[in-house]
């Protein structure tokens, strides 16, 4: 039998290679675990709103530092050129027509106030919920203004924040007067600004979630009207009606600007202490963001509001389905993952999902998807595969292929190379009749398809 003085430096041995295993194992267990992931959308926020996309008059420092850590698209689209499109089309990998008319403008608190995005349309929410994720949206819903039609009815445990298109920042009362804040499916009025009661939910659930995955989604209200910053006064009460007033106290409506720019700065601080939040709680490496809008902004509103808002070189503005109405900003990081850079590749709101799912290990084969996984754009940078781009609204139209651009409108047929044309002045219909026709075909397959795919949703 050996000594004890022997078996003391094989047991030592012994002990150093378990801990190396077990160090080994928790390692290669922490690289395998599914990222957490932050999904903030702003409202209304313009292509060329922020410091990192060319405003030199606006301060968005934190904004900013994300960009620089960030796959920066220059290139990329919301599904609608208004708010509901956008956020049923993001939400659930599909353009938002496969869902009926309803869901091609925003739904309207008169006329909508009984529907919502059909439960048998899967988010992304719901997706990574049955991967293990905890779930929350703190922010601007407008998929349902009421139960059964809210957040937790779609994939997320929690849910604090307002169900109609817009709300006072200050007093939280929608257009129509009635007081709108919600704790999951109820009533919950809570005084405060709005972007910083986002704020001080998105840190505590993030708090709370820090020891599992998470997919918080931070629906901004901000830019949307009332054009209130923080310092700005409350303007609605409830009980009165607001449709005729609903821009909010604008002494100067020459020049909202100021409104505005207050706006995006209490934005960009949001932004920063959600940021600040994921590196304190130690989560930063393991945390997929994302930074985006819903669609372009405001430059004028009616006959009386100017300068609103700016998307930079584009021509048109939140509504029109020129450039200027849907091609946002977006921001994609994840540290250790995605190398900061500018990509031009063409991308649009459908992508999220897919990406987000192939982020979390979820199968394509559990979801069905109009987008593209844009991760090999950072893992292999190869460029998206080509494909035709749709919009629709009402009687508007707008087609996208390679460098072509198709908008009809009231029967007109106009057709702008962007490349050479960023700012569609150049009209090139009448020179390439070929590409309009097949464009126009493209469409008018795309269009019954998804037509189609909307008789089979009722609510």
């Amino acid at each position: 039998m050996e000594s004890p003085a022997l078996m003391r430096p094989l047991m030592f041995s012994l002990l150093i290679s378990v801990s190396c295993l077990l160090a080994c194992s928790s390692s290669v267990a922490a690289e395998q675990q599914p990222p957490n992931i932050v999904l903030i959308m702003a409202d209304d926020l313009g292509y060329g709103d922020l410091g990192c996309y060319g405003n030199k008059h606006v301060k968005t420092p934190h904004i900013d530092r994300l960009s620089a850590a960030s796959l920066k698209f220059t290139d990329f689209h919301s599904a609608g050129a208004m708010c509901t499109p956008t956020r049923a089309a993001m939400l659930t990998g599909q353009y938002q027509q496969r869902f009926g008319r309803h869901f091609e403008a925003a739904l309207s608190g008169k006329s909508n106030h009984d529907i919502g995005l059909p439960h048998q349309a899967v988010t992304m929410a719901e997706l990574l919920k049955q991967q293990g994720y905890a779930t929350a949206c703190f922010g601007k819903w407008h998929l349902g203004y009421q139960p059964p039609w809210l957040p937790t009815n779609q994939g997320f445990d929690l849910f604090r924040g307002l169900t109609s298109g817009d709300g006072d920042h200050h007093t939280h009362v929608d257009r129509s007067g009635n007081e709108d804040w919600w704790h999951n499916n109820e009533f919950s009025m809570e005084k405060g600004y709005t972007a910083d009661l986002l704020s001080k939910y998105s840190v505590a659930f993030m708090e709370a979630n820090r020891t599992r995955p998470f997919f918080l989604y931070v629906p901004h209200l901000a830019i949307h009207f009332p054009w209130q910053g923080p310092q700005d006064p409350p303007h609605r009460k409830a009980g009165q009606d607001y449709h005729a007033d609903k821009w909010g106290i604008i002494p100067d409506p020459g020049n909202v600007s100021p409104h505005t720019t207050a706006m995006i700065e209490s934005l960009d601080q949001s932004v920063g202490k959600i940021l600040s939040a994921l590196i304190r709680l130690d989560l930063e490496q393991n945390t997929l963001v994302i930074f985006t809008s819903d669609n372009g902004g405001y430059l004028t509103y009616g006959k009386n509001f100017q300068n609103i808002s700016s998307n930079g070189p584009l021509r048109g503005q939140k509504a029109t389905l020129y450039e200027g109405g849907h091609r946002v900003p977006c921001l994609i990081a994840w540290p250790g993952i995605i190398t900061a850079g500018v990509t031009d590749q063409t991308a649009h709101s459908v992508d999220l999902l897919p990406t987000l799912a192939q982020a979390a290990g979820i199968s394509a084969t559990n979801f069905q998807t109009d987008g593209l996984d844009l991760a090999p754009l950072w893992q292999t940078g190869r460029p998206l595969a080509d494909r035709d781009l749709f919009w629709r609204m009402g009687n508007n139209r707008a087609v996208r292929r390679g460098q072509w651009k198709l908008c009809l409108k009231n029967n007109r047929s106009e057709l702008y190379h962007l490349e050479t044309d960023l700012g569609e002045q150049q009209n090139r219909a009448a020179e390439h009749p070929e590409i309009v026709n097949s464009m126009s075909q493209a469409l008018k397959e795309w269009e019954e398809d998804v037509d189609t795919s909307a008789k089979k949703y009722s609510n």
